[in-house]
């Protein structure tokens, strides 16, 4: 028997309605006071606000803004041969999932290479880089929590364009916990 033939034949579905602690109501009321001030979001493929950090072609989904500063998440599109050196988070972890190309990750010194359908874990105070390697371009979502690193991306990508200024770069990265190794 299917698992929805189950729930409707057995009353099973009706019964865990009535569990104290299980309706909606409950769940609600032991929610987060600020999580209750959030408000639900969609967004296609194409939307969001697209910054260009670096190469690293990114369009932020979600912002701290958004999330009551839970969770930033964006979408890398980057091309072969970019990515971002080892470096050091010391205010948030980072899930990477690749979702087209090849992502060369190196997370705590070890290195793999991430295909479609991958995801690497990198938390907080932990070396860490990404290169793009193959030959097409990468498609990949990037989260990051707490939120917070948005506002170093915005910085960055107000650098001029043309070959980074590793001095300038390394002041912003910086000045919101990230360090170079």
């Amino acid at each position: 028997m299917d698992r929805k033939k189950f729930i409707k034949t057995s009353g099973l579905g009706i019964g865990l309605a009535f569990i104290p602690g299980i309706s909606k109501s409950n769940i609600r009321s032991k929610k987060n006071a600020s999580s209750d001030k959030l408000d639900p979001k969609i967004i296609k493929d194409k939307k969001g606000e697209v910054l260009n950090v670096l190469g690293d072609i990114q369009t932020h989904k979600l912002i701290g803004s958004e999330t009551a500063n839970q969770i930033v998440e964006w979408v890398d599109d980057v091309d072969p041969g970019v990515g971002i050196p080892p470096h050091i988070h010391t205010k948030e972890d980072e899930i990477f999932r690749v979702i087209k190309g090849q992502v060369e990750i190196m997370v705590d010194g070890k290195v793999s290479v991430l295909e479609a359908g991958d995801t690497a874990f990198a938390p907080k105070n932990i070396p860490h880089s990404w290169k793009v390697v193959g030959t097409e371009k990468a498609k990949m979502i990037t989260s990051a929590f707490p939120s917070g690193i948005e506002h170093m991306f915005r910085d960055l990508a107000k650098l001029p364009a043309g070959p980074p200024d590793f001095e300038k770069v390394a002041k912003i990265c910086g000045t919101h916990g990230i360090s170079f190794v």
